[in-house]
């Protein structure tokens, strides 16, 4: 094994960050990190039918914004470009030739219609798919036949006959497959673009990559890269395979799982925090020790252990992630929570788009107000939404309280109270209020409570005379006006 770590993320740009890539790329980056190793990204984007144009710049967009850095990549040559697989033809050409000319691999030139009918016949009788090597053995005869037909080759890898492929998983521990199982598969595709387990072998080897952290939906190519690996004599990396990442419903996270928000931009575009997000996926299948969940990136450094990876799978506890995010929140200086929240205020219309200095400095106050209780920005707009209504709806639990038979009393008096106030700031309101206490005798439930419902309508909330302040005198008078 190499001395120096040297790990890498490698996405394909068909689509943009999402969780179970970005944890892929933050276990990695730990791990890097840890043994003072190179985190190296990759782009593997030879699959041109699927490439999103903006696939690439997104990855490496979202994962800066999250906070990885990187040694290696298309923006920061290490010496072992080039780093995206389109620009390694000239690697991959020569080695293909190779195993050609040693024997180790062979054209094929079944059609797609052949190869189909050939699974449904084994499927039928109830075997395992796998190409049966028809053309494992063709005489320079009928391969010239099978090219004046017009057919177009693939290139295989001859699989050995009745051996075991074992590794250790660095989370999983020994496994193994049987090489009759697979049959001969396909390194270079009849376009000549060489597939994903030939390509990434050979990237890995000559990137110099000494271990291999990934999902769990990659364990059974390992065997196949282990034959690569063995064809050309090559010492292998290390293999670690992390669980899968399940929804509430116990099932592998999908993309289409619409319960849950799958890709990192959505996070940003909601107001999340990165160190947030970042501390999220950091627990998602791994678990320090102690009770402790909360950590800084130069922590996780420090703390990362990869032999607490977890064997089980990584539940997505949304409630989690917001409380996660609410802890990181409460601690962030207000400027920058205003400054995330503004963008949601001025979406739903809530502030003007060109505000003024004094409306700014109002909502400024508004998210201040809010900020104990935020999960994430973009919720500013219905924690404050009574600060926009000009009438009230009270729910169950708002109408017990206003039901009260001593409300239209201590509404009476609050109007009154209220009505006298020049300065309508929260010291002048709270005064007011333990006036209104000292004239009604009502203290307490009895008298904190119906004021937050009659002003806000909802029965919890920050600070009462801070949110009254921020409500105003007039809505506030009108709104206690109806319950007189």
């Amino acid at each position: 094994m190499m001395d120096k770590v040297r790990v890498r993320y490698a996405p394909s740009p068909t689509g943009y960050l999402h969780i179970g890539n970005a944890r892929s790329a933050l276990f990695n980056y730990l791990f890097a990190r840890r043994y003072n190793g190179d985190f190296i990204i990759r782009i593997e984007d030879t699959d041109k039918a699927r490439n999103v144009e903006t696939g690439e710049e997104s990855q490496l967009h979202y994962l800066k914004w999250l906070g990885l850095e990187w040694n290696e990549s298309v923006d920061k040559d290490g010496g072992y470009g080039p780093y995206r697989q389109s620009e390694r033809g000239h690697i991959y050409d020569p080695l293909v030739q190779q195993l050609l000319d040693e024997g180790k691999a062979y054209r094929c030139y079944m059609t797609s219609e052949e190869l189909e009918a050939e699974r449904e016949a084994q499927i039928a009788r109830g075997e395992m798919p796998r190409y049966g090597g028809q053309h494992a053995g063709l005489t320079e005869e009928e391969e010239k036949a099978l090219v004046a037909e017009g057919r177009e080759p693939s290139i295989r890898l001859r699989v050995p006959k009745d051996k075991t492929y074992t590794f250790n998983d660095i989370v999983k521990g020994d496994v193994s497959f049987e090489s009759n199982g697979i049959g001969d598969w396909v390194i270079v595709k009849k376009d000549g673009v060489p597939t994903y387990n030939f390509a990434v072998v050979v990237d890995d080897h000559f990137m110099e990559i000494s271990h291999v952290l990934r999902g769990d939906d990659h364990i059974s190519n390992t065997p196949k890269q282990q034959m690569v690996y063995e064809a050309f004599g090559w010492e292998e990396p290390k293999f670690g395979h992390m669980t899968l990442i399940v929804n509430e419903d116990k099932k592998k996270l999908s993309k289409r799982d619409g319960s849950i928000i799958q890709f990192i931009e959505q996070y940003k575009d909601l107001g999340y925090l990165p160190e947030a997000l970042f501390n999220f996926i950091a627990l998602l299948g791994w678990t320090p020790e102690g009770e402790e969940e909360i950590f800084s990136k130069e922590e996780f450094i420090e703390l990362f252990d990869e032999k607490r990876l977890s064997k089980s799978p990584a539940f997505f506890d949304k409630q989690k992630l917001t409380w996660i995010n609410n802890q990181y929140m409460k601690e962030k200086d207000t400027e920058t929570v205003f400054e995330m929240a503004l963008p949601h205020l001025i979406k739903e219309g809530l502030v003007e788009e060109n505000a003024s200095e004094a409306e700014l400095d109002w909502a400024r106050k508004l998210v201040a107000l809010y900020q104990e209780q935020m999960s994430f920005a973009g919720e500013i707009t219905t924690l404050s939404e009574q600060f926009f209504k000009e009438d009230i709806e009270f729910d169950e639990a708002a109408n017990a309280v206003i039901s009260d038979e001593h409300i239209p009393e201590l509404m009476t008096a609050l109007h009154s109270r209220f009505g006298e106030l020049e300065d309508f700031s929260p010291q002048t309101i709270k005064a007011a209020i333990k006036d209104v206490q000292k004239s009604t005798g009502y203290k307490g439930k009895k008298l904190f409570m119906p004021i937050r419902v009659a002003v806000t309508g909802q029965t919890k909330g920050p600070e009462l005379p801070d949110t009254i302040s921020l409500i105003g005198k007039e809505k506030t008078l009108s709104r206690i006006a109806k319950l007189k």
